[in-house]
């Protein structure tokens, strides 16, 4: 399995998947059968599409889902971001501090004003009021913060693109346009999270003190985040490595059956397990599975396999956050940076002899169905693994796939490079 993934990997790093989609495209097939559809019906379809997508970008870019109680109201983050100066305590985050832990700044939510003022020098950039600026104008891709009406930041939420968006860095390093869906791997969680004042929801829900959270966390570094933590309460791993996995990317999903590394469930399954337990929104979440007391001792205690928040701010976005995240097609490489006949001598090996395509199945490039995997047949440790309900590992899509190198290869990046995965072969 492990050489396989290397074919795949050296193909798609060099040609664009696009390319490979096999067969005429559903709206050419039904012409050529002579289906007729009503005006009416395919009109109130494409209406229906559309209104869902713009929904799904909306709740994408901008719901909290209710996390300010848990990273304001709890956490207190905020006031580690705003400093004691601006009514907060410490030093407070300046935006050099926020672009050096991976957040990200939207250069479509500037001014042109402020565009022109931060080439010219004229932003103080080392200043934590130059972030709760940033703040207000809903410019920090992923963070909302929430004012009073004296200016302060009274707390803040996170939304979806906080992990799974970045930007183009065609202003700035770290400023730029969007780019939905694509793994932020420069975001240290670990490290932002750790800044809070109050840890006590972790140390109380772990059962341990706040120098642990804080070791655990700050053992991820950039681009990984371990989403089972609140469940099974695995800090590290048996050999004392970080126990978190790389924040994977979030488009190239339509037909792929399962989401994230080890198959726990769908897309929608995902977007509620974390609305609910990683961003700490306020909605409902059931999997009886993770009540498990001897596989997720956490869960089982804290109850987070049934949640049940009021209100509930999740369950009715689920359909159109789905839908949006469908619609996002894995990103193709730029024109120029691959050599053809390089990609086509990896195609030949991708198809044929590297037998890489039967479970990277083109164009899904993952197998239609069941796409799980035990760990032998990996060929890798079965600790991230058994720590999903399904005790395997997913064929990891890899259209886009060379949008996503940083941070390493596998689920952990425990392989920093592709010679590195060539020498394990």
């Amino acid at each position: 399995m492990g050489g396989l993934f290397i074919f795949a990997v050296f193909w798609q790093l060099a040609t664009r998947s696009s390319a490979m989609t096999q067969g005429p495209s559903p709206s050419a097939a039904r012409r050529t059968a002579g289906a007729t559809v009503s005006p009416g019906t395919d009109r109130l379809v494409m209406q229906h599409a559309q209104q869902m997508i713009e929904d799904g970008r909306q709740i994408f870019h901008y719901d909290t889902f209710g996390s300010e109680a848990f990273w304001g109201d709890a956490l207190q983050l905020h006031k580690a971001i705003a400093g004691a100066k601006n009514g907060g305590i410490g030093n407070g985050v300046s935006p050099k501090t926020a672009l050096s832990v991976g957040l990200k700044v939207d250069a479509d939510a500037l001014p042109d004003t402020l565009k022109q003022q931060i080439k010219d020098g004229k932003v103080d950039l080392d200043d934590p009021s130059t972030t709760l600026a940033l703040l207000k104008l809903k410019a920090v891709v992923g963070v909302t913060g929430f004012f009073d009406a004296n200016g302060g930041l009274r707390s803040m939420g996170i939304q979806c693109s906080f992990c799974h968006s970045t930007v183009d860095d065609s202003f700035a390093p770290g400023i730029g346009k969007r780019l939905d869906a694509w793994a932020n791997r420069d975001l240290n969680v670990g490290a932002i999270v750790s800044l809070a004042p109050n840890l006590k929801p972790y140390t109380d829900l772990l059962g341990t003190d706040v120098a642990m959270v804080k070791k655990t966390f700050g053992s991820w570094g950039p681009g990984r985040f371990d989403a089972e933590l609140d469940k099974d309460g695995k800090a590290f791993r048996p050999d004392g490595k970080q126990a978190g996995t790389l924040i994977p990317p979030a488009f190239g999903l339509a037909g792929v059956n399962l989401h994230t590394w080890t198959g726990f469930g769908s897309v929608p399954y995902w977007n509620a397990y974390v609305g609910t337990g990683e961003m700490h929104g306020s909605g409902t979440f059931f999997d009886e599975r993770l009540a498990n007391k001897a596989q997720y001792p956490i869960a089982a205690k804290s109850g987070s396999y049934n949640a049940r928040g009021t209100p509930d701010r999740i369950s009715s976005k689920l359909a159109a956050l789905h839908f949006y995240q469908l619609a996002i097609p894995a990103p193709t490489p730029p024109a120029g940076s691959y050599v053809k006949a390089a990609a086509d001598r990896g195609k030949a090996v991708f198809d044929g002899k590297g037998k890489c395509a039967t479970c990277h199945v083109p164009p899904l490039f993952t197998e239609p169905g069941n796409n799980l995997h035990t760990p032998a047949e990996v060929g890798v440790d079965a600790f991230q693994a058994d720590r999903s309900p399904t005790h395997m590992y997913r064929t990891a899509p890899l259209a886009g796939l060379w949008s996503h190198q940083k941070g390493g290869f596998y689920h952990d990046g425990r392989f920093a490079t592709l010679q590195d995965v060539v020498a394990i072969c």
